[in-house]
């Protein structure tokens, strides 16, 4: 069986300090957590420690063309839009997480895209 996991897909356009980033990957994976509680791939994520991956896109199409083929695969995606109170507009697409899902299932979707 493949191993189940989070991928959170970060934007690198927007000039977010290391803070900000880890913030922005906090929301999303505890976004991830609390809505997808009742998928059979919630626990199995829960009890391998809930690996994740955090890679990077380069702008927002990018970010919404990953959404997009995340949705279309079936795959749980949380998109967090930032409230605007420190480095980035409100309403901003800052990431978004994938999953959790099995990786064989978040390879054709995530797979090419490079660590963060």
């Amino acid at each position: 069986m493949s191993e189940t996991r989070l991928v959170i897909v970060m934007r690198t356009d927007l000039g977010m300090g290391k803070g900000k980033i880890a913030a922005q990957a906090a929301h999303a994976a505890v976004g991830a957590a609390m809505r997808n509680q009742a998928r059979p791939a919630f626990a199995d994520w829960w009890r391998a420690g809930q690996p994740k991956v955090v890679l990077k896109v380069p702008d927002e199409d990018t970010l919404g063309l990953v959404v997009a083929a995340a949705e279309e695969a079936g795959l749980p995606v949380e998109v967090i839009h930032d409230a605007g109170r420190t480095q980035v507009a409100a309403g901003t697409a800052t990431c978004c997480a994938i999953g959790p899902a099995r990786q064989d299932a978040l390879a054709p979707v995530t797979g090419s895209l490079p660590l963060l």
